[in-house]
């Protein structure tokens, strides 16, 4: 579980230990080898090797977001929208000049609220980025500036749904490359053509702002709240398959978790799922989310979670 100010904790049988202190870590991500990517104090690409050991990979000027590995390349998103790929030769994080040019650009936004009378919100940035099973599809989730996809590895890119739907996170399918679903503040949005076309489902939701979204198994996961500040929320499942409702999910998770599990903070591998909530408990479920215990609690506010 990454943290947005004090570090990184692996959560273990035998409870939490922290392996990087007193750092914003975020990005967390599959590296493909089976360890882990993350973003470690904004400007710093990092990897966690299988055995525990952490190591800087690259560092940029750019404030860093998020990142992917896909296939050999990692591709990595920043806080002013632009879309880095890594040279391995040089470990060097090079602009990718063609996101620079996706038509309706010229329309993304910060996305904001007013607060106590103060208006606050992240930065005009990419929050998330996603490849399709085959790695031949791209997603760079802009927020706010809906998902834009690539089907050249990078060289182009397309945009994809109304950016009014105000995206929070992007995940494609770990077997199926057509399917992409993505949690926005209009609701669950659901593609069966790699991200060509959008389905937005709300049917079944308490409220239809959603942050966080999964796969696991044969079901979608996502979180769902009043809005980013509530103090409470909710996840829910759905069938990946055309048919189903979205229902919330029960079995020892909490009916209502305490704040958002926002973007990152809710984790699948296998069988195996964990949901972060913003007062820091760590949930999780070893059999498709059908029983649940709580892992962890009072952690720092959680920036993401990743099964290893």
């Amino acid at each position: 579980m990454a943290t947005w100010g004090d570090g990184l904790f692996a959560v273990t049988g035998d409870g939490p230990t922290q392996e990087i202190a007193n750092q914003s870590v975020s990005g967390l991500a599959p590296d493909g080898r089976g360890g882990a990517l993350a973003i470690v104090g904004q400007h710093s690409l990092h990897r966690r090797a299988p055995s525990g050991g952490w190591a800087t990979v690259a560092t940029s000027e750019f404030e860093l977001s998020c990142c992917m590995a896909v296939r050999d390349a990692i591709y990595v998103g920043t806080n002013d929208a632009r879309m880095l790929r890594l040279s391995h030769a040089g470990g060097v994080l090079d602009p990718m000049d063609g996101f620079d040019n996706v038509a309706g650009r010229d329309a993304w936004f910060a996305g904001s609220a007013i607060v106590n009378g103060q208006r606050m919100g992240p930065p005009l940035g990419i929050r998330s980025v996603a490849a399709s099973s085959n790695g031949s599809v791209l997603f760079a989730n802009v927020h706010v500036g809906g998902i834009p996809r690539s089907m050249d590895g990078g060289k182009t890119w397309q945009p994809t749904i109304d950016i009014n739907s105000d995206v929070h996170e992007v995940r494609a399918h770990p077997e199926n490359p057509d399917i992409v679903v993505a949690a926005a503040a209009v609701g669950l949005c659901i593609s069966r053509d790699s991200g060509a076309t959008w389905i937005i489902e709300r049917e079944g939701l308490q409220a239809s702002y959603c942050s966080a979204v999964a796969f696991s198994g044969d079901d979608i996961l996502v979180s769902a709240s009043i809005d980013h500040f509530a103090a409470q929320g909710r996840i829910y499942r759905r069938p990946v398959k055309p048919d189903g409702s979205l229902v919330a999910v029960e079995g020892g998770l909490p009916a209502w978790i305490q704040g958002i599990a926002d973007s990152g903070c809710i984790a699948a591998n296998g069988s195996s799922i964990a949901v972060a909530d913003q007062a820091g408990n760590l949930y999780a479920s070893d059999d498709f989310g059908r029983a649940w215990f709580c892992r962890s609690t009072r952690l720092p506010t959680p920036s993401g979670v990743l099964i290893c």
